[in-house]
């Protein structure tokens, strides 16, 4: 069997990718134009602005960076060559995690080889993959600290997926759901919430297993909610729809950090093992994908029933003596704002309730979100 080296972080640095679509300016239907994106670009963007599945996606990578500050700085400096490049092609990107009226059938996969096999392993189901999420990275210290980590974040997952809930629709009609996106990815066979891992000799095996049994190609194709990345020295969070704009991508990123941080404390200065039971992540993570920001999920420990709301709300309080000492307490309140105000689900609909087609919800929101002060999307 192949060894895996966790290659350790000394801080709790992070790392955003941001999967945005490219809609075009005047249908604002999906647009399978990364390539002609990714040309229009400087060399120096190669490794951090990429073709996704498929070309009606393009991947907006950060560096690693010491803060969510500097995450923002980095990401809306690439968002505006982007930005410019995308105008120069007559199109647009569009933060939200399916697309109102795009069919799946009409979208081109991107043709190199990894993604051609892995059409080939998985056929409708790769190809259906027409989502845009949000993946956060923060670095620790080992990969069996990793490996519980990702264990005891699981609870939170929920939380993350309501306040982050994007996609409630689907081949031209309204789900009923806040994040479609998240049942999707259940559809995959290494997605959704990942398989009990004590350690990180446990997690090796278990990539191994699946390698060399033919199940995964590689172990880039375990797309779980949350996962330790070793080449990064990473925990990963993955479970997120993609939010309407950079704020907040930024408050989810802080409360991502935070968490991961007060974690990896606990595990420093000694904690029980608490046993949060799988069938109550999947119950709040089905409540948060139907109800988004306005879900009532259970709570872990003592089986209250609270709103996002309140458990957002809660979670940003105790949160905050960390967040200042990592330098993210600005960001981390815009966690309040998704929660006080709703989440993007919740804000295409109302488009499209107060008079709005299927286009303006594409049409006003990808205008909003946009990082550039100039070339506004009016066309």
């Amino acid at each position: 069997m192949a060894k895996l080296q966790f290659h350790s972080s000394s801080s709790h640095t992070i790392g955003v990718e941001l999967e945005l679509g490219i809609v075009d300016c005047e249908t604002q239907q999906l647009a399978s134009r990364c390539g002609d994106i990714l040309e229009r670009l400087p060399s120096e963007l190669g490794n951090v602005v990429k073709h996704e599945l498929m070309q009606c996606c393009v991947e907006v990578i950060s560096d690693v960076c010491g803060d969510v500050s500097a995450a923002r700085a980095d990401l809306a400096g690439k968002l505006r060559q982007v930005e410019q490049a995308a105008d120069a092609e007559g199109v647009r990107l569009w933060w939200g995690a399916t697309h109102p009226f795009g069919l799946w059938e009409q979208q081109r996969v991107t043709e190199t080889q990894r993604y051609l096999n892995l059409v080939q392993l998985l056929q409708e189901l790769a190809r259906r993959m027409i989502t845009f999420g949000l993946h956060v990275h923060v670095g620790v210290d080992s990969g069996d600290k990793a490996v519980m980590i990702c264990d005891r974040i699981m609870q939170h997952l929920p939380t993350l997926l309501a306040l982050s809930s994007s996609s409630p629709y689907w081949q031209r009609r309204d789900t009923g759901l806040h994040s479609h996106r998240s049942k999707l990815m259940e559809g995959l066979p290494t997605a959704g919430l990942p398989t009990l891992m004590r350690n990180w000799s446990e997690y090796v095996w278990l990539v191994n297993h699946m390698v060399e049994t033919g199940f995964i190609n590689t172990i880039r194709e375990i797309w779980w909610d949350v996962r330790p990345h070793h080449n990064f020295g990473t925990v990963e969070v993955r479970v997120c729809d993609m939010p309407g704009n950079l704020d907040h991508v930024c408050g989810l990123t802080a409360l991502i950090q935070c968490l991961v941080k007060r974690l990896s404390d606990e595990i420093d200065e000694g904690t029980y093992q608490f046993d949060c039971h799988p069938m109550m992540v999947r119950q709040n993570k089905w409540r948060a994908a139907r109800f988004g920001s306005s879900a009532r999920l259970v709570h872990a420990r003592d089986y209250r029933v609270q709103s996002v709301r309140e458990i957002a709300t809660d979670m940003v309080d105790r949160l905050r003596d960390i967040a200042i000492d990592l330098g993210c307490e600005s960001d981390l309140l815009f966690v309040k704002e998704i929660a006080d105000s709703g989440d993007w689900a919740t804000r295409q609909r109302r488009i499209l309730e107060t008079g709005g087609s299927p286009a303006e919800i594409v049409r006003q929101l990808s205008a909003q979100s946009r990082i550039s002060d100039c070339g506004a999307a009016t066309k």
